[in-house]
């Protein structure tokens, strides 16, 4: 991962992890995500929150799809409020990344005691 790349993404926790501090678990995703999106303002990384991503098939546009959050056009952010992440999270995470040509993002979920952060890489490591 670039350095550049590391530096956003630890912000994007940092400010994840503040809003887990303050609000603790408990609250829909719409919640989290209403604070999650102040707290980015606050600390100025830009991020688009619903951005619409069209999805294609040999080249014809078969849908769209809404992300959580698209930041610095480079990381997509997708938040959870659930008991465990399951296998689909991450592969849904996945088709965002190589919808929008982009390879690194962020699964956080916010429904734990302590913040449960996973990034997700378009294409996984081999074993």
């Amino acid at each position: 991962m670039a350095l550049e790349l590391e530096a956003l993404t630890g912000s994007v926790i940092g400010a994840a992890i503040e809003v887990h501090r303050a609000l603790g678990p408990g609250f829909l995703e719409a919640v989290y995500e209403e604070a999650f999106a102040l707290e980015l303002n606050a600390l100025a990384i830009p991020f688009v929150r619903q951005a619409t991503v069209p999805i294609h098939y040999r080249g014809v546009e078969v849908g769209r799809h809404r992300l959580d959050l698209f930041v610095a056009g480079e990381l997509v952010v997708e938040l959870k409020a659930v008991r465990e992440f399951a296998p689909e999270h991450f592969a849904i995470v996945r088709s965002y990344l190589r919808a929008v040509g982009q390879e690194h993002g962020l699964l956080l979920n916010f429904s734990k005691v302590k913040l449960d952060i996973k990034r997700v890489l378009a294409r996984p490591l081999p074993d």
